[in-house]
């Protein structure tokens, strides 16, 4: 158990949330505005090749194989793994999809502030959605913290843990394409990730993979799918015996 290492993470995480809650820091704001207004200054009939992509990005078609390419690269990080088997890695993705489902859970139950995106709160907006015809999402009314960005670090944190460094800076980068679509059409404020999200992640994972209870969760999923698979074997040998 690495306690410095959690303290970092999370004293990293608390000073996020401080920079962002305190009134006298102001940056997060100036941030959010600046960069929503740049990027919304783009989204007009003027530059219809840049709207058309943005709105393909921020599509439900879009979010189906961002999650294809997240089990590629699961995939991939088993064939790079010396001691990899199928069976350690599908229960590597058990146990992440669990504490993926178990903290969204905890946080929509415990968290208490919300706040709409940019496109929702600010008047005189570029829509994204009046200049395309494809479903694509550029407003929520509760858009704080983005579960787009924690699930996307979710997955890079068991791979920083569980797979090689090619695979661990790869789901980093797909943090990053994960999360732009949705800051640049104006669905969600930069401080969604960058705040709530990463802040969110780095206080409550490191216990999770910076502690045994990460690989200790993966073993015992292991050992009790090999018992299950020695126990049908048993029964299998029995009954053709029979």
């Amino acid at each position: 158990m690495n306690f410095r290492r959690i303290l970092f993470y999370n004293l990293l995480g608390v000073a996020l949330v401080t920079t962002w809650w305190l009134p006298q820091f102001l940056v997060w704001s100036s941030v959010d505005d600046a960069i929503f207004w740049f990027f919304n200054q783009f989204i007009t009939p003027d530059y219809p090749t840049w709207t058309s992509l943005l709105a393909a990005l921020n599509t439900r078609a879009f979010d189906r194989a961002m999650f294809v390419l997240l089990v590629i690269m699961l995939y991939i990080a088993m064939k790079r793994d010396a001691q990899g088997s199928w069976l350690k890695w599908g229960a590597i993705g058990l146990i992440m999809t669990a504490t993926a489902l178990i903290l969204q859970d905890v946080i929509h139950s415990v968290m208490t502030y919300r706040h709409a995106s940019p496109t929702a709160m600010l008047d005189h907006v570029n829509l994204l959605s009046e200049l395309t015809s494809l479903p694509a999402k550029d407003t929520a009314s509760s858009s704080f913290p983005s579960d787009h960005g924690l699930m996307a670090m979710i997955f890079a944190a068991f791979m920083w843990r569980f797979a090689d460094r090619l695979v661990a800076w790869s789901a980093t980068a797909l943090v990053v394409l994960a999360c732009a679509p949705r800051i640049m059409v104006g669905a969600h404020w930069v401080s969604d990730v960058s705040v709530g999200a990463l802040s969110i992640a780095l206080i409550t994972l490191p216990w999770m993979l910076c502690t045994p209870l990460g690989y200790g969760a993966v073993n015992a999923v292991v050992h009790f799918s090999k018992g299950l698979a020695n126990c049908a074997s048993r029964r299998h040998r029995n009954a053709h015996c029979d």
